[in-house]
């Protein structure tokens, strides 16, 4: 592990979600609202901006182009960008994948670079098609300053990767206080091991694609009551960023008021105190008693199911409605994660339902994700 990223502001520029301009059929980005979001950002002292090949159907880093790495000197910024093994026909295409990130992106080396979303079935490609031998000959050659990779996935297939991969520099988990015991995600886990490692961490989906600045009221309320001048969004991103051994703090922003509240929040970031931590643990207990679908993400549906129906991702998706009311967030989970498992694919055969230990009713709840998200 040879990490040189030094000391980097708390906050990361995600342009996972950047504005698009009203009703243009191709979601054409708005690239002149997106510097006047860069112009705040880095006016307020960060750095770190993170992009992937596969970000707005691959116009991610043409914007970061337009936006940030033309218009400021190189040395004053980061790039982080991704190598999505698994949009790739094959090794080459995928391998081809970094050096159109370079000229995209015009950034002519990457600050940090990352193979993208390991877990499941999808890290074996990055192993099938030499990605990880490929991406330390980038490193040697100096195109690479930092390597790593990021996960979604459960604790025990993290360590594996890291077993087999011990020379990362440092790793992107998703961390945010809602999932932070989760069973199904297990980001305390994902992020202890890392520490144990002494492996750098940046965090993603620290607000949970949004959906902690939309609580129930009644776990709002206590966030509230603990301090009635801090918005939801802080207490996510400071729960994030209060973590020992973060390297920054991702937020995928999509308007200019978004990157101004956060900069706010962020500029004078101090950790969360002792009473702020327990308000934030009191607000965690009170999601966890919602009445959600008790999936742990278990996967032993998966096993027998004929039609390959992505159950866990249906089942969270929903999660995300019934604990969040957040419409965007879940069609956006389901639209990333269930594809060629879609649940309108369940034949009702019963294999899930027959080894599901939580007993869930899975075939009645499909019929709700296929109503609610196809």
């Amino acid at each position: 592990m040879t990490y040189t990223g030094g000391n980097i502001p708390k906050l990361g520029f995600g342009f996972m979600r950047l504005p698009v301009i009203e009703g243009d059929e191709n979601a054409t980005i708005d690239i002149e609202q997106v510097k006047r979001m860069v112009d705040v950002f880095m006016g307020a002292g960060f750095t770190y901006f993170d992009t992937a090949r596969g970000y707005h159907g691959g116009k991610s880093e043409a914007a970061l182009k337009r936006a940030l790495i033309e218009r400021y000197p190189r040395e004053s910024f980061q790039v982080a960008t991704k190598l999505p093994a698994w949009m790739a026909a094959d090794a080459e295409e995928a391998r081809s994948m970094f050096e159109t990130s370079l000229v995209e992106s015009g950034a002519g080396y990457f600050d940090f670079y990352l193979l993208h979303n390991l877990g499941e079935s999808r890290s074996a490609l990055f192993e099938d098609y030499g990605l990880w031998d490929f991406a330390r000959e980038q490193k040697d050659a100096g195109l690479i300053r930092n390597l790593g990779f990021s996960f979604h996935d459960k604790a025990d297939e993290f360590e594996r990767i890291l077993e087999a991969h011990p020379d990362v520099d440092f790793v992107q988990l998703q961390i945010n206080y809602a999932d932070w015991d989760s069973e199904s995600i297990e980001s305390r886990k994902c992020y202890e091991i890392a520490r144990s490692r002494g492996l750098p961490v940046v965090v993603m989906e620290p607000i949970k694609g949004g959906s902690l600045v939309k609580l129930p009221e009644s776990v709002a309320a206590i966030l509230n009551e603990a301090d009635p001048s801090a918005s939801l969004a802080s207490w996510a991103l400071r729960f994030a960023a209060s973590l020992p051994g973060i390297v920054t703090v991702l937020s995928g922003m999509s308007t200019l008021d978004q990157v101004k509240q956060n900069v706010e929040i962020m500029k004078d970031f101090a950790p969360l105190d002792e009473g702020e931590r327990a308000a934030v643990d009191r607000a965690r207990e009170a999601l966890a008693k919602l009445p959600v679908i008790p999936c742990t993400d278990c996967r032993y549906c998966l096993k027998g199911c004929p039609e390959g129906v992505r159950i866990p991702v249906a089942l969270a998706s929903l999660n995300i409605l019934i604990a969040f009311a957040d419409e965007y967030r879940a069609q956006e989970n389901y639209d990333w994660n269930a594809e060629g498992g879609e649940a309108s694919k369940c034949i009702e055969c019963g294999a899930c339902e027959d080894v599901c230990p939580q007993h869930i009713s899975i075939i009645d709840e499909l019929k709700k994700a296929a109503e609610a998200f196809e």
